[in-house]
């Protein structure tokens, strides 16, 4: 049975704001199962790439293309997870797994992410359509102000695209549009508890500051894109971004038996291989 479905008003919501919260959407035994596997599995920490802010400091990801039978590739694939973002991307081709990253911020030492849209990294891939691609956070502990929450301008989306350049090792948006965008547009910090949602579009605007507190902050990040949007400059993903998803039902992350990552086989990225970063 689905967890959830969206009414009309929830997508008008993340039309008109270009985000959309669903509060509560896995229970604590799910999280809990997230948050024990993520720290169990050595693929994860063995493959972890380090991305410096223009600080110095540096946040942890692992990102991978291949949505697998693990508990992150059945939540990636879980039946109220897509069939939301099948109401929320725009065209009506099958929806698509582009890649996941577990993003981890480790107390006192997590760096921050700078202001960038998705679609400002994807771009380099070549899409064409970023209103048929989106990104889905879990948030798989708590996350709030003191421990460098995703903060988000509200309606930016509707920008388009804004011009990017390297921050750190980071390519962020210009901060000339970001300040343009604040002038008008509010700033919205994104605080949720583990379980919670965040879907947004591809030019969203967003960003998150350094932890600085005593806990962690992690979450996993699936971003999703139509079969139709080919993107013309990405081999590594290309299989993944344009093959439709075999759904799973929801109950499978507790009723499945799962493997880590590492066992599945996931496809991890390479740092020097991201097109992103060149």
């Amino acid at each position: 049975m689905s967890k959830q479905s969206l009414n009309l008003a929830q997508i008008e919501q993340y039309n008109q704001d270009g985000y959309l919260i669903l509060k509560g959407f896995l229970n604590s035994e799910e999280v809990g199962k997230l948050y024990q596997i993520a720290i169990d599995d050595k693929a994860m920490s063995n493959n972890a790439i380090n991305v410096n802010d223009s600080t110095g400091k540096r946040s942890k990801l692992s990102l991978w293309y291949k949505p697998g039978n693990d508990i992150y590739g059945l939540l990636t694939r879980s039946e109220s997870l897509i069939n939301s973002v099948n109401k929320l991307l725009d065209g009506s081709a099958e929806v698509c797994h582009f890649h996941s990253k577990l993003m981890q911020k480790e107390p006192k030492v997590g760096g921050a992410w700078e202001w960038h849209q998705d679609y400002g990294y994807w771009y380099k891939n070549e899409f064409l359509l970023p209103d048929q691609m989106m990104s889905v956070m879990v948030a798989i502990t708590e996350a709030n102000k003191s421990n460098g929450c995703l903060q988000v301008i509200k309606g930016s989306h509707k920008m388009g695209r804004v011009e990017h350049g390297f921050a750190g090792e980071q390519v962020g948006a210009s901060q000339r549009y970001v300040d343009l965008a604040l002038k008008t547009m509010d700033l919205i910090y994104v605080e949720l508890e583990a379980g919670d949602v965040l879907f947004f579009h591809s030019n969203l605007l967003h960003r998150s500051e350094a932890n600085l507190s005593d806990r962690p902050r992690w979450s996993m990040i699936s971003c999703y894109n139509r079969a139709s949007n080919i993107g013309y400059n990405d081999s590594a993903s290309s299989s993944s971004s344009i093959t439709p998803i075999e759904v799973v039902p929801d109950e499978a992350l507790l009723m499945w038996e799962t493997t880590g990552l590492a066992e599945d086989g996931a496809d991890f990225l390479l740092k020097e291989a991201d097109v992103a970063l060149k």
